[in-house]
């Protein structure tokens, strides 16, 4: 194949033009993620400064709920931040600190039918959390999270409670895990 003399200045151009996007579009990038707080594709925007993470084990402060709750809650918290972080777990004086309390675990109807009987009910879980940043104090808090799951009105407590916990837990950790460590 013979290239014609006056397509190659056309040619040459077009391959500086696709150099100049592909560099552009990496300085975008890499401004884009070099800001204030580390980006990484777990999802955190952790401060690079930030090494170590303490989380006390949650205390129950209501009636009801599966006897090893608080315990069950604090390793997935634990689990998660290990798994999803890299930050280390220190038993006290972590960067980061995580504390709090489950203070509800309720039942109640919802979606009521005709006959004024609940079509469905729904355990909620709420846990009280306290996060101290130590290296920023403009992120830490105090919050009340709490999430939910519906069952069937046929079904009882007992008969769903070992599939619904662990699910509503997993849900409570992430929410917490977003604001702490992903802050979305």
């Amino acid at each position: 194949m013979i290239l014609k003399t006056n397509k190659l200045p056309e040619i040459k151009a077009g391959i500086v033009l696709k150099r100049y996007l592909f560099l552009s579009l990496f300085l975008c990038a890499s401004v884009m993620l070099d800001s204030c707080k580390i980006y990484s594709f777990t999802g955190t925007t952790l401060s690079s400064d930030l090494k170590t993470i303490t989380i006390q084990n949650f205390v129950m402060n209501t009636a009801g709920g599966p006897a090893n709750l608080t315990l069950n809650f604090t390793e997935k918290l634990k689990e998660y931040y290990q798994r999803n972080t890299s930050l280390k777990l220190k038993p006290n004086d972590g960067d980061l600190f995580l504390e709090g309390s489950i203070t509800g675990y309720e039942l109640t109807p919802v979606a009521a039918t005709a006959s004024d009987k609940a079509a469905l009910n729904r355990l909620t879980i709420r846990v009280e959390v306290r996060f101290v940043n130590t290296k920023n104090e403009d992120e830490s808090f105090e919050k009340e999270f709490s999430f939910y799951q519906d069952f069937p009105q046929e079904q009882t407590l007992a008969q769903v409670e070992g599939s619904l916990v662990p699910k509503i837990l997993d849900q409570l950790v992430l929410n917490i895990f977003n604001d702490t460590a992903a802050q979305w």
